[in-house]
């Protein structure tokens, strides 16, 4: 290449790059481009960072929820007890222990102990005494008990016939042993045969069996039988949960 193409190619180069920073003509689609480029970085940037935002902002709300709706199932556990201790004080009409701290904490489930058992799960729990036996809710109605297997807690839900607990049947308190019965029901044994109950009536805990408090909901009646001096009454729990994932413990009963 000789003398003179260089010569003209750097007095082109000059030229252009004279016109483009004094020309505002040939300047504009270079700044309108670079002005759109600048324009969606920043917009880019915004979008992520409100996207980032909103999902911490979520998840702070998802956990204020959760931490509240415990907090509401615990205290209508609480007022439960406290009409349940007031209408035995208005029948009475004797001074009674009133209690309205029972110690009830959240316990998650783990897994089945057997697959082919789905009344028993493994618990996940803190500070578990295993020289006890515990009453298991969820929501308002009784959902079992829970032994220790070993060291590790094992809840045995209501079908499961080593499940049993203390309860009254009735607008006249019939007391009975309630216990599982493997087919969806609950048994409820030696009832007085002389106190009259009914199929359709409720059965709550008695909480003299220092699992659940007095009046936790267990089910209704749908048959009575007489068997030696007994009642014997069959009871269609409110349980009846297919996948059950977290329950409320009762560690002590004041």
């Amino acid at each position: 290449m000789n003398k003179g193409l260089l010569l003209f190619f750097a007095i082109f180069i000059a030229l252009l790059s004279g016109a483009i920073y004094y020309s505002s003509t040939i300047q504009s689609p270079f700044l309108s481009l670079a002005s759109t480029v600048q324009n969606s970085y920043f917009h880019s940037v915004k979008y992520f960072s409100d996207a980032i935002d909103e999902h911490f902002d979520q998840q702070r709300h998802i956990q204020e929820l959760k931490q509240k709706l415990q907090d509401y199932d615990q205290n209508h556990l609480l007022m439960q007890q406290i009409s349940s201790e007031l209408n035995s004080i208005y029948k009475e009409s004797n001074n009674s222990s009133l209690t309205t701290d029972p110690k009830i904490e959240l316990v998650r489930t783990v897994s089945y102990v057997k697959f082919s058992d789905v009344n028993k799960l493994w618990l996940q729990m803190r500070d578990f005494n295993s020289s006890k036996i515990y009453g298991l809710i969820y929501k308002d109605s009784v959902a079992g008990i829970v032994v220790p297997y070993g060291t590790k807690p094992i809840a045995l839900l209501n079908g499961d016939i080593k499940c049993t607990y203390a309860v009254y049947i009735g607008q006249n308190s019939a007391p009975g042993i309630a216990r599982g019965n493997n087919d969806g029901t609950i048994i409820v044994n030696f009832v007085p045969s002389w106190m009259p109950i009914k199929v359709g009536e409720e059965v709550v805990t008695s909480g003299l069996d220092n699992l659940f408090f007095k009046g936790m909901k267990v089910g209704k009646v749908i048959s009575i039988k007489n068997s030696q001096g007994y009642q014997t009454a069959t009871v269609s729990p409110y349980y009846k949960s297919k996948e059950p994932r977290y329950f409320h413990l009762i560690k002590e009963v004041l």
